[in-house]
């Protein structure tokens, strides 16, 4: 009788010491992780946060040796002087007019590249996507002054005709994210469209490009902050009075000998940064599906 009850209770309490041991680990494993992620969060948002402290130091402050980690009074006014200085709401409107005109004509064209590697079939496609892959490879800086040359033989430095030619000219990496969406819809779609008299260009615009509003909007916003955030394109090819606001930021927040005004120059990097950060917010949903359902078949 004691042994079967010693059985009994052995029996009843193992699987709640395994139960609690099981919940101990849990939680010492999200433990873990959240320290992990608040760690690479603080690693991630620590720079803009510095930049935000930069811009409310005087400039003593920031001459100030050790450092001054925190401003003794917030200058609050240096967000102001940032954008009376140089003409801010000018310099962005031609940041915005460029991007917005980049990221629809690429967003577009690359949908329409990427479609034709996915569904249409001809000699050579293979090896004509792997070129395509590669030149994601080369960097800006080898393209860019031969680029230079061509427009400055057309006639085109110092408008905004190579951003269209940019834009009609497809991206590399937007192409494959396009590519991999269109090669996991049913083939299904496209012929029932065939069998009712379709083209191909009627079943990109009507079929296939409504179904990809994700990767639509993952590569609006990925081709607007490459265009917003630019700074060698509109450095070369611009004039001061056209010129981004990336590079008016850059080259006018100086003193009269020339050296940067630094508390400016981050105030101002703040507010260059807001309208980024607004289109994430508003597309995020679009971007994160995009990027997460792209290549799924």
């Amino acid at each position: 009788m004691t042994a079967t009850t010693t059985a009994t209770t052995a029996t009843t309490v193992t699987p709640r010491n395994d139960g609690s041991a099981a919940r101990v680990r849990v939680r010492t494993s999200r433990l873990v992780l959240y320290t992990v992620l608040v760690v690479i969060t603080g690693l991630m948002i620590g720079p803009f946060g510095w930049l935000i402290i930069t811009g409310l130091k005087t400039t003593p402050e920031l001459a100030a040796s050790p450092v001054h980690w925190l401003p003794d009074s917030i200058q609050w006014h240096n967000f102001a002087d940032a954008f009376t200085q140089i003409d801010f709401l000018g310099y962005a409107r031609n940041s915005l007019i460029i991007a917005l005109i980049y990221a629809t004509l690429v967003t577009l064209s690359s949908a329409w590249v990427g479609f034709g590697f996915a569904r249409l079939d001809a000699p050579g496609k293979k090896v004509l996507f792997g070129i395509l892959l590669g030149s994601m490879m080369l960097p800006q800086m080898i393209t860019l002054f031969p680029t230079y040359l061509i427009f400055a033989k057309v006639g085109m430095v110092d408008t905004y005709w190579p951003w269209v030619l940019w834009g009609l000219s497809a991206a590399p990496y937007l192409v494959f994210l396009f590519r991999q969406f269109f090669a996991g819809m049913p083939r299904e779609l496209e012929e029932a469209a065939i069998i009712d008299g379709c083209g191909y260009a009627t079943i990109f615009w009507r079929i296939f490009l409504p179904q990809s509003r994700p990767v639509l909007a993952a590569s609006f916003v990925i081709a607007f902050t490459w265009s917003w955030g630019d700074f060698i394109a509109p450095m070369l090819l611009l004039s001061s009075d056209r010129t981004t606001l990336s590079v008016a930021i850059m080259t006018q927040y100086v003193t009269p000998g020339g050296l940067p005004v630094n508390n400016l120059l981050a105030a101002g990097s703040v507010m260059y940064v807001v309208p980024i950060l607004l289109i994430f917010l508003i597309a995020q949903r679009g971007f994160v599906a995009g990027m997460s359902t792209t290549g799924l078949k």
